[in-house]
């Protein structure tokens, strides 16, 4: 087993056929794009900092639905030199730029999703509705760490829906998800809920929309995600307070207008 001083590495190479269907769908699942093996060291030190760093408390019974979907810890690349290693993985940036059709991304920032035991669903919702940028060309890999069947709760797509409209004003709630599905059904949107192996990941593009199922087993979902953009990307004028925050968090010191480079978002590939 190799151990925590290297990154996690990737031969995988997109086909033609898969960077076109990424283009098309907005979202991709790749199988054993990730040795098991090299993973393992890796999960098992995000998870003892999200043990660490988890802030939600509270029972179940007590939560609302958006803090039943997860335990949500950003920035793990900050807290720990190894997880540091593991988000800078050159290869799951080059997949990134290649799926975007771009020369270099940069980090935007990270997430840790562990979905509990009796957890409940991941609403739907796009993530750029949290993003203040100026482009479609950001990016989210999802790794799990664990085989991922569907009683955990895999990710899943609606296939084509980064290119519709409706729904993008809306945050992670109850609302979102009655809306959101409603408007997919009836413009009649596949709907991709296959499960994860352990070394599998998915890509999926910031407007793309995407929700999880409850996790009904009785172990946790553990989940990491990197997100990248496009390292050209102009800060877009934030529409809402989750934007507002989330420059201040991610591009401290930027404004609409400049460029997302501070020392929180680096180039990851082309490796400087």
């Amino acid at each position: 087993m190799t151990t925590t001083t290297e990154t996690v590495t990737s031969s995988y190479r997109l086909t033609d056929a898969e960077r076109l269907a990424f283009e098309r769908q907005g979202c991709i699942k790749l199988r054993g794009v990730l040795d098991p093996d090299q993973l393992a060291p890796f999960g098992e030190v995000i998870t003892e900092k999200v043990i660490e760093l988890n802030t939600q408390h509270l029972p179940m019974e007590e939560r609302d639905t958006y803090s039943k979907a997860f335990l949500q810890v950003g920035h793990l690349w900050k807290q720990s030199p190894v997880v540091d290693r593991f988000v800078r993985s050159p290869d799951l940036a080059r997949l990134a730029a290649e799926l975007l059709g771009v020369r270099s991304v940069r980090l935007y920032h990270d997430q840790a999703l562990y979905k509990e035991p009796s957890g409940g669903i991941t609403p739907w919702h796009a993530d750029q509705y949290y993003w203040p940028l100026s482009t479609d060309r950001a990016i989210t890999v999802w790794i799990p760490l664990q085989d991922t069947p569907s009683e955990l709760g895999p990710l899943t797509f609606a296939v084509g829906s980064h290119r519709f409209g409706m729904g993008r004003d809306l945050p992670i709630s109850d609302e979102s998800e009655a809306k959101i599905a409603d408007y997919m059904l009836r413009q009649g949107y596949p709907v991709d809920d296959s499960p994860f192996a352990l070394g599998d990941v998915s890509y999926h593009l910031g407007w793309t929309f995407h929700r999880a199922g409850p996790n009904t087993s009785t172990v946790p979902r553990r989940v990491m995600t990197i997100i990248y953009l496009d390292a050209d990307m102009i800060i877009g004028e934030p529409t809402n307070d989750a934007q507002r925050a989330d420059l201040k968090t991610c591009a401290p010191g930027r404004q609409p207008g400049d460029r997302f480079d501070t020392e929180l978002n680096p180039v990851l590939y082309p490796v400087p």
